[in-house]
């Protein structure tokens, strides 16, 4: 398989080969139409620029649609001696159109074709995890709708302390998920900027038209300086990891939650068990291991993070092939994320409140702030009402915790939802 960079006097030790590439080649696998799509562009820019006549580029054009039929049809498989997709796709035209298939490399670099082919991969997959993220936000919604006043405690401490509810925390989890889908368009905006045409970082002799592969391409802008498109390598992938990281905390805390709520101690929900594994020892036990799994990968996610922020800090400006590695974290990241966000909206949507239990648990000295505020409201300072509330507990009594939530929300206390103001955010 020649190499891009290869000539007839220079050989590669097999060693040195395999340890370079690594897994970059598997990697790549992904990464096929999405370097198709972008030598198509790129294609009819050295068109545009007068270094391909019409036939040449239609022969092109044809060329690398046939190539994507064999990825589609399972047919077009990369090997390590291809190092990478870009490599094995300029074979597979050369392969095929002689000399012509060697144009299509006139005017980049490998280094703005891995770029390029990153972000179209990676806008695609933030638009996935956004649509994951909004059927989370809307199972929440509908939860807080449904038990907006099935009272439950709420914990400081993670000690009982103040009446709240199951729509009051649903709600919580709905907002805190609009507040992280617009950290996710942040990073859908950063991700999409076109950095084809920046060579290896220095630019092209050539007057090939970036901003028109931008438009092809349908990226939101160009970026402008061709070293900082080189540079932001694994810096965009960091701060993509971040959010999805802010993303996984969210779904972390939430599982943990959903362990402890859902344990005999609590049993303020019910699991189905079509959601629960069993165990090879003790015939009794039904357990929560998918919240086990989406807790401990929020820890897989913070290391991917690390990762990459800790193998791009202190490069010298331009290519690097350290850069190489921050592919990796990306991808897994984006996939455990997605599917993280996936399995939970599946899960939490056949949830169910144990409504006996949460009515129980409303116990009367849960509203002893709320009762100190009734005196306050008569004129009493409120360290006097509070001590006057702490000295007579054992006297307060609720007998209807339904109707206890009401009221209290109506004063603007817990719950106090206004799910209204709730905008379910639309797909980027």
């Amino acid at each position: 398989m020649t190499k891009l960079w290869q000539t007839t006097n220079t050989k590669l030790h097999p060693l040195v080969e395999k340890y370079t590439v690594g897994n970059d080649y598997i990697l790549d696998q992904r990464l096929i139409p999405f370097d198709i799509e972008a030598s198509v562009a790129h294609a009819k820019a050295l068109k545009k620029a007068g270094i391909l006549n019409p036939e040449e580029l239609q022969k092109l054009l044809q060329a690398l649609k046939d190539l994507l039929d064999l990825y589609n049809e399972g047919q077009f498989i990369l090997k390590q001696s291809d190092e990478d997709c870009h490599t094995a796709i300029e074979n597979f035209l050369v392969e095929r159109l002689g000399q012509l298939g060697k144009k299509i490399h006139t005017g980049r670099s490998r280094n703005d074709q891995v770029l390029v082919a990153t972000r179209l991969y990676t806008r695609k997959k933030i638009k996935q995890i956004s649509q994951e993220v909004i059927k989370l936000e809307k199972v929440f919604l509908q939860m807080a709708k449904k038990y907006e006043f099935l009272p439950m405690p709420g914990y400081t401490h993670t000690r009982r302390a103040m009446p709240s509810s199951i729509g009051h925390w649903a709600a919580s989890y709905l907002e805190e998920l609009i507040n992280n889908h617009m950290l996710l368009e942040s990073a859908y905006k950063l991700n999409d900027q076109n950095p084809l045409g920046a060579a290896a970082g220095f630019g092209i002799n050539l007057n090939i038209d970036r901003n028109y592969t931008s438009k092809l391409l349908k990226f939101k802008r160009t970026q402008v300086n061709s070293l900082y498109a080189v540079n932001s390598r694994g810096l965009t992938e960091s701060y993509i990891l971040s959010v999805l990281t802010q993303i996984m905390m969210t779904l972390g805390r939430l599982s943990n939650e959903m362990i402890w709520f859902s344990t005999p101690e609590f049993n303020f929900f019910s699991l189905p068990l079509e959601f629960t594994t069993g165990s090879s020892i003790m015939p009794q036990k039904r357990n929560p291991d998918v919240f086990e799994i989406v807790r401990s990968n929020v820890n897989v996610i913070v290391g991917l993070q690390t990762q990459t922020k800790d193998i791009c800090k202190n490069l010298i400006s331009g290519y690097n092939r350290d850069t190489q590695l921050t592919k990796e974290p990306l991808i897994k990241g984006m996939g455990i994320t997605r599917r993280s966000l996936e399995v939970l909206s599946l899960v939490m949507k056949k949830i169910k409140p144990n409504e006996k239990v949460l009515m129980n648990s409303f116990t009367p000295e849960l509203f002893a702030t709320h009762e100190a505020i009734k005196y306050v409201k008569q004129g009493m300072p409120f360290r006097d009402a509070y001590q006057k509330v702490k000295e007579n507990l054992d006297k307060l009594v609720i007998t209807d915790p339904v109707a206890a939530i009401k009221e209290v929300k109506s004063l603007g206390g817990p719950g106090n939802l206004n799910l209204k103001n709730y905008k379910i955010d639309k797909n980027l």
